[in-house]
């Protein structure tokens, strides 16, 4: 069977330009490395130890004031539930709404676009949030928790779901920035009500139900509330909305493409 130079030249021209963008990739993501992380690759393990602490320090805290686990014999493995997919969207999110920020300069090369440097802190992001997720296990497995979920498949579904979440709603924060930098300041201060109001430190089923529904407009409570009903059997979830928080995130990702396309030239110009 003969193939014709008409239909060798199409697919050599893809080859070559998945082949171009895998180097703009690699070099924006080896130029975000090393520029962050005192420019050494190593360094990318405190975007996974930051986090980790941050858990590791609220957990004592919870031990120490004597909180009680509401589900489970565990207190750490409970509270792990619902700080493992908050810290994820609010480090991936807020890290990604300073993307464009931080690598302005690259945008300079004709090769490099924005959706580039998205992808880019989109993959760095993920690749430490799972990072963190594989010490959280280690040190839990360490103290002697189980911190395995009674229904896996639905645990990483739910922690897929955060970080969808918080690509799209990132990439609309990302956008935002490029035209008014104080904007990742006022959304670093929004995360701090968001993890309060994330269902971490409550039940939101032992709520009373009009201040419960007020809450449930946050689709970060809806992945805490996913996560625990993937660990615990019983589990209540009168106030999980698979179809809301997936439709959130993936609404915001469109949301935040779309943005980018049509703000693209002004963000070149800029």
């Amino acid at each position: 069977m003969s193939v014709t130079p008409s239909e060798i030249q199409p697919r050599t021209s893809i080859g070559a330009a998945l082949r171009e963008k895998r180097n703009v990739m690699g070099a924006v993501i080896l130029r975000d490395v090393r520029s962050r992380y005192f420019n050494h690759g190593l360094g990318f393990l405190i975007v996974s130890i930051w986090p980790l602490v941050h858990m590791l320090t609220l957990l004592a805290i919870y031990k120490f004031i004597g909180r009680q686990a509401p589900y489970g014999d565990s207190l750490n493995v409970f509270f792990a539930t619902g700080l493992i997919p908050t810290l994820s969207f609010m480090y991936v999110s807020r890290f990604m709404s300073l993307s464009l920020l931080l690598n302005r300069p690259m945008l300079a090369f004709p090769v490099v676009t924005v959706v580039d440097i998205m992808a880019a802190r989109a993959f760095l992001e993920i690749t430490a949030a799972v990072l963190t997720l594989c010490f959280l296990f280690s040190i839990l497995l360490f103290l002697g928790d189980n911190p395995f979920p009674a229904d896996p498949h639905q645990a990483a579904y739910a922690y897929l779901a955060s970080l969808l979440l918080a690509v799209g709603v990132g990439s609309i924060a990302g956008v935002i920035v490029m035209f008014m930098p104080f904007f990742a300041t006022v959304y670093a201060l929004t995360m701090i009500f968001v993890y309060v109001l994330s269902g971490i430190l409550f039940v939101p089923s032992s709520l009373p139900e009009p201040i419960a529904y007020a809450l449930s407009w946050n689709p970060v409570l809806h992945l805490v509330e996913w996560m625990r009903t993937a660990y615990y059997l019983g589990y209540s979830d009168k106030y999980l909305d698979k179809t809301y928080v997936l439709g959130f995130g993936m609404t915001s990702l469109c949301l935040g493409l779309l943005m980018e396309r049509v703000f693209r030239l002004r963000m070149l110009e800029s």
